[in-house]
């Protein structure tokens, strides 16, 4: 089970760790190319200058030809994969300059930046957690532009800046988050991030006297940790480093060149390794996922107490196994033999399989996570793609649950075996994120934090509705829109999805889903097949050769709402991020006529080379690779890149992406853009907005998300039109 605190080393392309992260069960053969290059000699080379010159700039075609497994695969913009030529920034210049030119003088502007204000522009706090009585937190407030770390001595204590990163950057592009606490909580790790990046460095503070500890470790994809021995001597981590994952041991006051390697000798940098320290300090336990969908994991643990040797868990089973250590025993949820996930115990001083003890079995819902809390197992479910927690006692046995407002989101449970306290934020459309306290013991629950968001819930409803798919599949959807609502068919419709990785797609606040709806709109979330609301099965039923499914669920989806009124395909509107942003890729090549304007943003889409970039061998697992044979016809039959056909009336296209995403590399977004642009037979426009400085992952200041979401609505406002727009 999961650290409060972890990296991203290991997400998804998806969404940053509060969506899928090492810590939950969402976590992300090689053959010869035989290459044959040639130019087309048709094509007029076109310099950078002359490009500034049009709008959108005219992208050179150099088409490389590569023979794959007996197919030859086409790529006539792979020069735009060389992110720092000076070719490609002249070109990335030009787009930039035809999109702001574009959504620049959109009328409405003004005003959904100040609604977009009102609604993000209030005082947020992160879920807190405990060590030693002290609590701490993140927290924005209604005029900053980045979260301030923050803490308190005692439950109402008063609040101390920690650190706070106004001043790391004058364009407030570096941002700070808690990377790991003591036992005591007077010695803090947190991580400076600059941009969108994945990679932090980490720094300390000691909490009693606001002083900096000399110990900073260097930019890096941290997986997890700190996580501090109870002396404050040292700590535990784990990073990924050019020979695969690894973890280490820190001693606090040396130089960090001369970490003591602990684990991960021949993992390769396609595994991801997690590392933790029992609350007791007795275990270390270690965790390796085989990539991103978390097919399977191996799980070992080292007694520290006697400086036992490292022994295995788990390290031949086919599944998901994570855990955590309370007294003597692991406690194990794993999707194997259950692909709804159940729980195991395994007793420490005995931990071979036989002694192995299921105490909470697989169930009718999905079970997402869990937390050791109060001597209790307080764990997450998926019903229907709505939040629920249970509570258990440590044995399995019921002990009631937590009653939530409503469908919404559960997310980010912390609290101590220990102490009875725990805390969990929860949200749903019209409800921002609210952080929750909950006693254990007394079964008390309270609000901890509100955010003063100026929204009437009672205006607006939340629906969910089950559609067919093509194959005859039942997939929900949630929709939200403002109460009185004419099915008509000419509402201005808004879909999202995302169908991968285990994700569970369920409601969560949305500032651009409120605007919307405000206006008239409607907001879909259909559930896609390849997420993991309903386990394992639906997982698998979206990912590998079956990954045609979730696109085709999106369209049924689509299919439904019109069918049915709400919307019809020249108002409908869809939007996806990161694996999302390959949903949209196969939406506008598959089915173009079917929608009205497309935002794909941060995008995974030419699914023949992905895995050459970034980490992005973490994803193998999930979707294959162009390099096993057996893979190769699947991906190239659906890589949206490698589909896009000269002639074609594409709807309206904004693609978005950024320089500092280390995800998800940029090099996606601009080869579709050009060669969408080059193709376009219609007359609307495909754009990209792409920011030099920022990229995929948390940190992105408030003036930022408030510019790119404007910007956003605007573009889709303007193409689907609509009353109220």
């Amino acid at each position: 089970m999961k650290a409060e605190f972890v990296a991203s080393a290991g997400a998804a392309p998806g969404r940053f760790c509060s969506s899928l992260h090492l810590s939950n069960t969402n976590l992300f053969r090689l053959r010869s190319f035989l290459p044959v290059f040639f130019l087309l000699a048709s094509v007029t080379t076109v310099n950078a200058q002359d490009a500034k010159a049009k709008c959108p700039p005219v992208a050179r075609m150099e088409d490389v030809a590569e023979t794959i497994h007996g197919t030859v695969v086409h790529d006539r913009y792979r020069w735009l994969e060389e992110q720092d030529s000076a070719e490609t920034r002249a070109w990335i210049d030009a787009e930039n300059a035809c999109t702001q030119a574009a959504l620049g003088r959109l009328a409405g502007r003004d005003a959904i930046a100040k609604r977009l204000g009102e609604l993000i522009k209030v005082d947020t706090i992160g879920v807190p957690i405990e060590r030693g009585g002290r609590y701490f937190y993140a927290k924005r407030a209604a005029n900053q532009d980045l979260f301030v770390l923050y803490m308190r001595r005692g439950a109402k204590g008063e609040e101390e800046v920690l650190v706070d990163p106004e001043k790391l950057s004058a364009d407030h592009t570096t941002s700070v988050n808690f990377e790991g606490v003591s036992d005591d909580g007077k010695l803090v790790g947190y991580g400076v991030r600059k941009g969108g990046e994945d990679e932090v460095a980490l720094h300390f503070l000691d909490t009693d006297t606001g002083k900096e500890r000399k110990d900073v470790l260097p930019r890096a994809r941290y997986i997890s940790g700190p996580t501090f021995r109870k002396d404050k001597s040292g700590f535990y981590y784990s990073k990924l480093v050019e020979e695969g994952p690894r973890a280490y041991f820190h001693a606090m006051g040396t130089d960090s060149a001369q970490d003591t390697k602990v684990f991960g000798d021949g993992y390769t940098p396609d595994k991801i390794l997690a590392v933790d320290l029992s609350e007791d300090q007795r275990y270390l336990l270690f965790t390796v996922f085989y990539g991103s969908a978390c097919d399977r994991s191996e799980v070992y643990f080292q007694d520290l107490k006697i400086a036992g040797p490292i022994v295995p868990v788990v390290n031949t089973l086919d599944g998901c196994f994570q855990g955590a250590i309370a007294n003597d025993t692991l406690y194990l949820q794993t999707n194997w033999q259950a692909p709804k996930w159940r729980m195991v115990a395994v007793p420490l001083r005995t931990p071979s399989q036989e002694h192995w003890k299921e105490i909470i079995p697989e169930g009718e819902s999905r079970m997402e996570d869990f937390r050791l809390v109060g001597g209790k197992i307080v764990a997450q479910y998926s019903h229907n793609a709505a939040s629920e927690l249970k509570i258990f006692q440590s044995d399995g046995n019921a002990a009631g649950g937590i009653a939530l407002p409503q469908l919404g989101t559960v997310a980010g449970v912390t609290g101590r075996w220990k102490e009875s306290e725990a805390f969990f934020s929860f949200q749903s459309f019209a409800l921002p994120a609210t952080v929750y306290r909950y006693d254990v013991a007394a079964r008390g629950l309270e609000v901890w934090a509100k955010p003063a968001v100026p929204l009437d819930a009672s205006a607006f409803e939340v629906k969910q509705v089950w559609y067919e798919s093509n194959d005859k599949t039942q997939v929900p959807m949630f929709l939200f829109y403002k109460k009185g609502l004419q099915l008509d068919g000419a509402n201005p419709a808004l879909m999202t999805a995302y169908g991968g990785f285990d994700v569970s797609e369920t409601p969560l606040f949305r500032d651009d889903a409120v605007v919307w709806v405000e206006h008239g709109g409607v907001f879909a979330l259909p559930s896609l097949r390849g997420g993991g609301e309903f386990g394992e099965e639906w997982h698998r039923a979206g990912m590998l050769e079956k990954k045609q499914n979730v696109f085709d669920d999106f369209y049924a989806a689509a299919e439904w709402l019109i069918a049915n009124k709400y919307t019809r395909a020249d108002k409908l509107a869809i939007t996806g991020r990161s694996n999302g942003g390959l949903l949209m890729g196969a939406a506008m090549t598959q089915r173009p006529e079917l929608f009205g304007a497309i935002v794909c943003g941060y995008p995974l889409l030419d699914m023949v080379r992905y895995q050459n970039f970034l980490v992005a061998k973490y994803w193998v697992p999930e979707y294959g690779s162009s390099e096993d044979a057996e893979q190769f016809p699947a991906l190239f039959a659906y890589s949206p890149y490698h589909h896009v056909m000269a002639g074609t009336k594409y709807p309206a296209v904004l693609f978005l992406t950024g320089d500092s995403d280390t995800r998800v590399a940029p090099l996606h977004a601009r080869k579709m853009t050009a060669a969408v642009q080059a193709a376009q037979g219609g007359d609307k426009p495909i754009l990209l907005l792409y920011d030099t400085k920022l990229g995929h992952s948390e940190g992105r200041p408030v003036s930022k998300i408030i510019e790119e979401d404007t910007q956003v609505l605007g573009f889709l406002m303007w193409q689907v039109g609509g009353k109220g727009f």
